[in-house]
């Protein structure tokens, strides 16, 4: 049933490149471990090995403040429909944030999307599917809007403002990377 690989096989790649969600998971040292569901079309597969994911302003930034502390990351991908698989990316991640170095190479892979503040970026050190027999099937009505909806609304203050407000701070109190605008 379950396999442990190397790297993406072309057959799992383009299982990833199906699914219209996945999901991530991060902890720090102590604290809340986090999982998130991503949608949108906000994932690559860079090779065998390493994978990038666009992460847009919501209403937290766990992830972020979890790969300061540790670069630990999972990603998992279930098929809701079709047969069943389960699939898992273990690795370590990097935080691209804009203006860094290999934002901007990294940015021009995803579609433009109001509000992206981080690209991580996942290099891939074990690849796990398992059967995902218990994982129902379900149908996919269409991919929520509302996010970019919000963040196309906003000038670029407001957006910072939220992120001042909203993403500095994980919900343990960690630094999320995000620069204070205040002055000091």
């Amino acid at each position: 049933m379950g396999k442990q690989l190397p790297g993406i096989t072309d057959h799992l790649q383009a299982f990833i490149e199906a699914q219209p969600m996945f999901f991530v998971g991060t902890a720090a040292a102590d604290g809340r471990v986090n999982v998130s569901p991503k949608g949108m079309d906000s994932l690559r597969v860079l090779g065998p090995n390493r994978v990038a994911w666009l992460n847009v302003t919501g209403s937290g930034n766990e992830t972020a403040a979890h790969l300061r502390q540790t670069p630990r990351m999972t990603l998992m991908f279930c098929a809701f429909q079709g047969p069943p698989l389960i699939l898992r990316l273990y690795g370590q991640a990097q935080m691209l944030q804009p203006g860094e170095a290999g934002w901007s190479e990294h940015l021009c892979l995803f579609p433009a999307l109001p509000g992206a503040r981080q690209i991580f970026v996942l290099d891939v050190d074990l690849v796990q599917t398992s059967c995902g027999m218990a994982v129902p099937l379900m149908t996919l009505d269409r991919q929520r809007d509302e996010l970019n909806t919000w963040a196309a609304r906003q000038t670029p203050d407001q957006l910072a403002d939220y992120q001042q407000r909203k993403n500095r701070l994980s919900i343990d109190g960690f630094p999320t990377g995000i620069q204070s605008t205040v002055d000091t």
